[in-house]
């Protein structure tokens, strides 16, 4: 996969009404491989055009990956086991495409960003933006990349919100549209839990200080400790994290775990970018302004291929259940797994299986 800045130099103008002078997206790209390559099952690639021109000339199908919260846009690095060469979705046989969202911090424009405006970053100052804001970019790149079809559209949690708003804002484009662990509108709960981070991030005197854009790391990894329950299981963390030492009393395993992945993400994101995907997440409604999910749902055209996860809490399966019931060519698989949510990056194997069988 190769990295690429895409600039668009014009104001963009965000659906709550605020603007953008330019904005930067940072996008995945697969190479272009030589005819030599062969794929895993022995056979060959035929001729196809330069990245330099577009890509839906050629004769690879193309796949774009619509990524979670805090991933980036390289899903041969955070979904290593499905995209690759020699995986399910192999490089060489495909035109892939993963574009980081809009707030981020992993190159596309976000709070870390330089306001051109005053010469600063933004931080709290940035712009609050909604699911359509980022398909609304998306959009952008998908015209500036010169692609006209997209023979598969997927994404998990976050990633679903904008594969499934996309279906619907463009549902000419979309062939085959595979939604994973991820719903319709955000519920309440979902919105408990984000509100929960938010306060968590509040609570670090250096993030609203804006001292720099580092501020509020301690925020940051309390945050993501928040975030985790909701992303595993009841079952996977007596699993991974009982004790050996059935008589102990303080410090549990479980207990120097969520400060190690708190830690993790700390090292990793920005506690403003952070932020924004909360508020991003709190956005997602299919049905605002079109007369409700229902009817929204029902515009899609794409064959939608939804997939739950048994041990979910965060988006528990009959809301995939719920979206396959409302489209007009939907088909629900449930997966099973010990790691809830997470499911979704680890359940591999299943998830292939059910793919695979969709023949996009």
């Amino acid at each position: 996969m190769e990295k690429r800045i895409f600039t668009y130099n014009r104001p963009f103008v965000l659906e709550c009404g605020g603007v953008l002078p330019r904005i930067e997206i940072c996008y995945h790209i697969s190479r272009e491989y030589p005819h030599t390559n062969e794929f895993p099952d022995g056979t060959r690639p035929k001729p196809h055009r330069s990245l330099t021109e577009p890509p839906q000339r050629s004769d690879k199908k193309t796949v774009w990956i619509c990524h979670a919260l805090t991933a980036n846009s390289d899903p041969s690095e955070w979904w290593d086991t499905l995209v690759g060469e020699g995986k399910f979705f192999d490089p060489r046989k495909y035109t892939i495409v993963c574009a980081n969202i809009l707030g981020s911090c992993y190159g596309t424009t976000g709070p870390a960003s330089t306001d051109p405006r005053t010469g600063r970053p933004y931080l709290l100052d940035f712009p609050r933006t909604t699911i359509r804001d980022i398909v609304a970019c998306h959009e952008l790149l998908r015209e500036e990349l010169g692609i006209e079809r997209i023979d598969l559209l997927i994404g998990g949690s976050v990633g679903g919100f904008q594969a499934l708003e996309w279906s619907i804002i463009r549902p000419e484009i979309i062939q085959t549209l595979v939604i994973l662990a991820s719903n319709a509108r955000i519920t309440p709960w979902g919105n408990a839990f984000n509100e929960s981070q938010r306060m968590a991030l509040y609570s670090d005197a250096s993030f609203e200080s804006q001292e720099d854009a580092g501020g509020g790391s301690r925020g940051l990894a309390a945050a993501r400790s928040i975030a985790l329950l909701s992303y595993r299981s009841y079952e996977g963390y007596n699993r991974s994290q009982r004790e050996e030492d059935p008589d102990k009393l303080f410090d549990h395993k479980a207990s120097s775990y969520q400060r190690y992945q708190g830690e993790k993400l700390r090292r990793r994101f920005n506690a403003y970018s952070y932020l924004s995907m909360l508020n991003l997440t709190d956005s997602h409604n299919t049905g605002r302004g079109r007369g409700g999910v229902e009817k929204a749902l029902q515009t899609i055209r794409a064959r939608t291929v939804c997939i739950g996860i048994d041990s979910d809490i965060l988006f528990p399966y009959p809301e995939q259940e719920y979206i396959a019931s409302h489209v007009p060519h939907g088909e629900f698989h449930l997966i099973t797994s010990a790691f809830g949510h997470d499911g979704f990056l680890l359940e591999w194997k299943q998830i292939q299986e059910i793919i695979g069988k969709a023949r996009f």
